[in-house]
């Protein structure tokens, strides 16, 4: 299983004070020395933490994969094909949250996200769209011509007790195996930490994980090579 960081929030923390520190692009790098397998980062229309800047430099150092996260506007797909990340995530964005509050509803959406997807794919970049563990929304992905799926885990993550998380486990490994079958390549990600990772990556026929705010948050009291290397030996190879 492969295992990328987003470092969105390294960009956070460097947009408090409006100046040079910490830089993501740094953390990216040590990143890959400590075992990742990839960078994750939201180019999100406000630039609350990743701008256009921060993509471009890591496309040009970074040496494992980049995976961009955006929202299907116009401003940024036109950032993305001159770009050409490794992959594009398709992702919901609302300005008022927080973070990304659920999967896209791609059933209602069909012709938006084709034109979205056709328009990457012209620029030979692969797309990956955000989606609960809905077979709908994964049946309506690969109808569009998504080359994989990245599955929303944040009900998972955020489930109060245990039989409820198990619930959800299954819902998200039923879900799985139907997009594998499609011929979907299968990611996951979202509020997954150190204490819910081990019981997560038991579904071994997801291809990759995304975790992000855990491990930068982790990073404050251990530093970014303990935390990164402990998450990496939680996650199975």
């Amino acid at each position: 299983m492969r295992f990328c960081i987003n470092i969105d929030h390294v960009a956070t923390l460097r947009n408090a004070r409006q100046e040079g520190q910490p830089d993501p692009i740094t953390y990216a790098l040590m990143a890959e020395q400590f075992g990742v397998d990839g960078i994750v980062v939201h180019l999100r229309e406000d630039r609350r933490h990743i701008n256009e800047r921060d993509v471009r430099l890591l496309r040009e150092v970074i040496s494992t994969k980049l995976d961009l996260e955006m929202a299907a506007v116009e401003e940024i797909i036109g950032i993305a094909c001159d770009v050409k990340p490794d992959l594009i995530t398709l992702v919901p964005e609302k300005r008022e949250e927080l973070t990304t509050e659920g999967g896209l509803n791609v059933v209602d959406n069909l012709e938006r996200l084709k034109d979205t997807i056709d328009e990457l794919h012209d620029s030979k970049i692969p797309v990956s769209l955000f989606v609960e563990p809905d077979i709908n929304q994964i049946d309506a992905s690969r109808e569009i011509g998504a080359d994989l799926i990245e599955i929303h885990t944040g009900v998972f993550a955020n489930k109060k007790n245990e039989e409820e998380m198990f619930d959800e486990l299954e819902l998200i490994r039923q879900a799985t195996i139907h997009a594998k079958k499609l011929g979907l390549g299968v990611n996951a990600g979202h509020g997954l930490n150190y204490q819910n990772i081990t019981i997560f990556s038991q579904i071994n026929e997801i291809d990759e994980l995304s975790i992000g705010q855990a491990i930068i948050a982790r990073s404050i009291f251990v530093g970014a090579e303990k935390a990164i290397k402990e998450m990496r030996e939680l996650i199975p190879r």
